[in-house]
């Protein structure tokens, strides 16, 4: 455990959570899952139960980051929906009980699968968990804003445009040093923003096969977890950032699928996955893919810049958020790549 223990004061998040939330007993123990470079999260133990606990983490942190308070909100949004979520059960805004804001949320037993070619399951297995992606992101494409509550979730407007800006501003905020491939990104987007086509949806923002948890003995998500870059936006957005995977090499910190030989391992192509979402979803084929994969990897590329400049503060929640950090280089590299592709 080290120093991540220290994070949780027990006795005082205990005793806190047995006077606010009908039903918590304690004592309890905290202890926090690996991996994560954002909000640590931690398996609580306690007498009434188990439950997962996700707290903004310490130190100095950029504005609008590590939203708990919206994960939250998301997540009892869609209790009663077709999206899975884990329960919600409570959101502490008050710092003095661990140091910062937190929520609890039920633990969902399950499968995280963290290899996109899924090692140990079989060509149907693999089929079916792609299958169930692209259905469980269709139904988060689906879901009305206004009648869960969620109307004022986002800003108006074209949703690429802000979260260009929204992102440019966080990498200039977190920069530390000039990098090629990373201005030509963001001055290849500016340039090639296409125009907004009016459609607004709830956004997860950041899925991928990690933030989904699958049932124990069948290829169905039980829960996506995750929420804290949600908003209302584009769907393409979404679907695009996961199709990043295909991209990457099978090694390292990325785990793609970009070398891994997919045709007899039941993984559809790139091509075949977003043509299973758009007809899940009952969207047209998409033009300009190339600008919506390109903007992916510069979103991505700006986050672990992030993740980069609180390890080089000190602040990050993970051992390897510096190592995270460097894959800055090789995203931004991708992005440039994309680009020359389409041309």
């Amino acid at each position: 455990m080290g120093d991540d223990r220290k994070l949780v004061d027990e006795q005082k998040l205990a005793a806190y959570l047995e006077s606010h939330l009908d039903g918590f007993r304690g004592p309890l123990s905290a202890e926090k899952f690996s991996g994560g470079q954002s909000n640590p999260t931690f398996r609580i133990d306690a007498a009434s139960g188990v439950y997962v606990l996700r707290r903004k983490p310490p130190g100095k942190l950029l504005k609008s980051a590590h939203a708990v308070d919206r994960e939250y909100r998301v997540i009892s949004a869609l209790a009663n929906s077709d999206v899975p979520v884990a329960r919600a059960y409570h959101l502490c805004t008050d710092k003095s009980v661990i140091g910062s804001m937190f929520y609890l949320m039920e633990y969902m037993e399950g499968r995280i699968f963290w290899d996109p070619a899924l090692p140990g399951l079989d060509p149907d297995e693999r089929g079916a968990v792609y299958e169930e992606m692209s259905r469980v992101l269709a139904h988060i494409h689906a879901i009305d804003p206004d009648a869960h509550g969620l109307a004022d979730f986002g800003k108006p407007g074209n949703y690429f445009e802000r979260q260009f800006d929204r992102w440019s501003g966080q990498y200039r905020a977190s920069e530390t040093e000039a990098i090629e491939d990373m201005e030509a990104l963001m001055t290849w987007l500016a340039a090639n923003m296409p125009p907004d086509d009016g459609r607004v949806s709830l956004v997860h923002g950041d899925f991928r096969l990690d933030n989904l948890i699958f049932d124990p003995l069948e290829e169905r998500i039980i829960a996506v977890v995750d929420w804290e870059l949600s908003t209302l936006g584009h769907p393409l957005a979404d679907l695009a950032y996961q199709c990043m995977q295909w991209h990457f090499p099978n090694t390292g910190k990325l785990r793609g699928l970009a070398d891994v030989g997919i045709g007899n391992l039941g993984i559809p192509d790139e091509n075949a996955y977003i043509a299973a979402y758009l007809e899940q979803a009952g969207m047209p084929a998409v033009e300009n893919w190339s600008f919506y994969l390109a903007f992916c990897f510069f979103r991505l590329a700006a986050i672990v810049q992030g993740v980069k400049k609180r390890a080089l503060d000190g602040n990050a929640s993970s051992q390897a958020a510096l190592q995270m950090g460097e894959l800055i280089y090789p995203l931004s590299a991708l992005g440039v790549k994309t680009i020359a592709k389409s041309h």
